[in-house]
């Protein structure tokens, strides 16, 4: 197995080719993203906020095992877990090889799942100044649909004009939706937003 530790080198931290797949989806929704390995928690929230995209209006966190990172709240800890502040950690702390896994879970409503698997460490590459999407499939579901299953309900609610709830859902989509949709030109512009 491969780890980070043996592409460390004097010329910045080593890069960490991630895969991040919905959980549940069939077809998968995934997206292939190229991050540095030294990238802190929160950040790796942004990318991904943008890579999918979702619209970052829900709480988040990270999980490895039964450790949980995020922005820890005084009043509410972790639902009784501890949670650990995501700006003190990196990619590499939750996985510090290929083939490690860890799970990236949007909106506790909907409970977007999302499995993140180091498929490659590479070398340091300082021309790379910002996380790059590398490839991808599927349209990201929007928010607030109810969570993966919700997602199937609303796709097959607007391919059927006779379904009870074409309708409403049609409406709430705001006309027609692109399950096949995946735009890495706009998803790469969306990445470039990001602070360096």
């Amino acid at each position: 197995m491969i780890r980070l530790a043996e592409h460390e080198q004097g010329g910045g931290a080593p890069l960490c080719q991630l895969k991040i797949t919905l959980k549940w989806s069939k077809p998968a929704i995934w997206r292939r993203v190229l991050v540095r390995a030294d990238m802190k928690l929160n950040r790796l929230h942004d990318v991904i906020q943008r890579v999918m995209p979702w619209t970052d209006s829900h709480l988040h966190q990270f999980v490895v095992g039964q450790t949980t990172y995020g922005v820890p709240d005084p009043d509410s800890p972790g639902f009784g877990r501890e949670v650990l502040n995501e700006r003190r950690y990196t990619v590499a702390d939750l996985a510090p090889a290929v083939k490690k896994k860890f799970i990236y879970e949007y909106d506790f409503g909907d409970d977007w799942l999302h499995e993140l698997v180091v498929e490659k460490i590479l070398p340091p590459d300082k021309n790379l100044t910002r996380p790059v999407c590398l490839a991808g499939a599927k349209a990201c579901p929007p928010d607030d649909c109810g969570g993966i299953h919700g997602y199937y309900h609303l796709l097959e609610a607007l391919a059927n004009p006779r379904h009870p709830d074409h309708v409403e859902l049609t409406e709430w989509i705001g006309g027609e939706w692109n399950a096949e949709w995946f735009d890495l030109d706009y998803i790469n512009s969306n990445l470039k937003k990001l602070k360096a």
